[in-house]
């Protein structure tokens, strides 16, 4: 499989719902992403199975607030620096890029990055889905080090950090980012192709790709199509009627709240946001929390809407599916359950909630 401007534009929208809001806003990713196969030619995507045991995997992604990605974009040549500097400190070249998250436009960038620096992607990622934190990945769970840890912005500067765990990485690395401007990019969890083998989301850019053909090329009801597609929960139809939303540390926070429309009149759902939305809720009623997958979709075109550009007005339809399996075990619960975001409550599952 190879990525180019035929598949692309269904990349873009699957990994839009499988960013849970999150991981930046993909009409920024896709058309840098364009620009580069235009120029650079399609970039291969391969399995992680068909790599050298030894083969550097370098996983790569955005680090800041997405509200500030659409503005403050890159060049698309900042995994160029990073590279050089990866492969004298692991002493060895880069054999593929990886997503560190799949989700948003951080599943879209490696495209880029890649068919700049000629090297192809893996069929895997870091979430398999999007999260606002550096260890929040599969490769924390795995006892994967996050060091060294490459940070460059777009004026050109590079920085080289060695964190004694996950943690500390991000609480340097996002001060920087915010000195960096609030956005910035990274490479962390740098690994051989064996160890990745058993630390990543395997077949995220092929669910990606055929998530987005799902939704574009559903006849009737897109969002209806989608929600068979990945099992997912129909959490409320509505319009959006309020947004509070700031910068801050390097995070967008805030919350959203819908009214809902239809069969759902009277209704109200508020969802609580960390770049990603991470609890959705009725009153005082839970309906799906995080690591499972909350996106909110337009209720026509079936596209999600990061959580950047919801706006009041908006009619959506808010669903919930199940995040991978890696996020459910205790150690992943323990970094990106609800409790790791400072919530009182014990992870349930989506599917749990509304069979019950």
């Amino acid at each position: 499989m190879q990525i180019d401007a035929s598949n692309l534009p269904a990349l873009a929208v699957g990994c839009s719902i499988l960013g849970a809001g999150g991981g930046g806003d993909t009409d920024v990713g896709l058309l840098a992403a364009l620009q580069a196969v235009e120029s650079f030619g399609p970039v291969p995507v391969v399995d992680l199975d068909d790599l050298d045991d030894e083969a550097l995997v370098m996983p790569c992604g955005g680090i800041g607030a997405p509200l500030i990605w659409i503005e403050k974009i890159g060049a698309g040549d900042e995994m160029s620096r990073v590279i050089p500097v990866v492969e004298r400190l692991r002493g060895a070249k880069v054999a593929a890029l990886m997503s560190a998250e799949i989700g948003g436009s951080n599943g879209m960038s490696p495209v880029t990055w890649a068919a700049h620096a000629h090297l192809p992607i893996v069929d895997a990622d870091g979430m398999g889905r999007a999260f606002p934190e550096v260890p929040q990945v599969t490769m924390e769970v795995a006892g994967i080090s996050a060091s060294p840890a490459v940070m460059t912005d777009e004026r050109g500067n590079v920085v080289v950090f060695e964190g004694i765990d996950g943690h500390w990485m991000e609480r340097m690395e996002r001060t920087m980012a915010v000195e960096f401007g609030g956005q910035s990019y990274s490479s962390e969890y740098q690994m051989t192709a064996v160890e990745a083998r058993r630390a990543t989301a395997r077949g995220t850019v092929s669910l990606a790709i055929r998530l987005g053909e799902v939704v574009l090329g559903a006849e009737h009801d897109p969002v209806e199509a989608l929600a068979g597609e990945v099992d997912a929960t129909s959490l409320i139809e509505g319009k959006v009627v309020d947004i509070e939303r700031r910068i801050t540390g390097g995070f967008v926070r805030g919350s959203a709240t819908i009214e809902g429309l239809g069969t759902d009149a009277e209704r109200v759902l508020r969802l609580e946001i960390q770049n990603e939305n991470l609890v959705a809720l009725e009153s005082d009623r839970v309906l799906a929390m995080v690591p499972d997958i909350i996106t909110v979709l337009d209720s026509q075109t079936g596209r999600a809407i990061h959580t950047e550009r919801l706006r009041y007005g908006q009619r959506v339809t808010v669903v919930a599916f199940p995040c991978d399996p890696i996020w459910r075990s205790d150690a992943g619960l323990e970094l990106a359950g609800p409790r790791a975001f400072g919530y009182d409550l014990d992870f349930v599952p989506v599917e749990s909630i509304h069979d019950a």
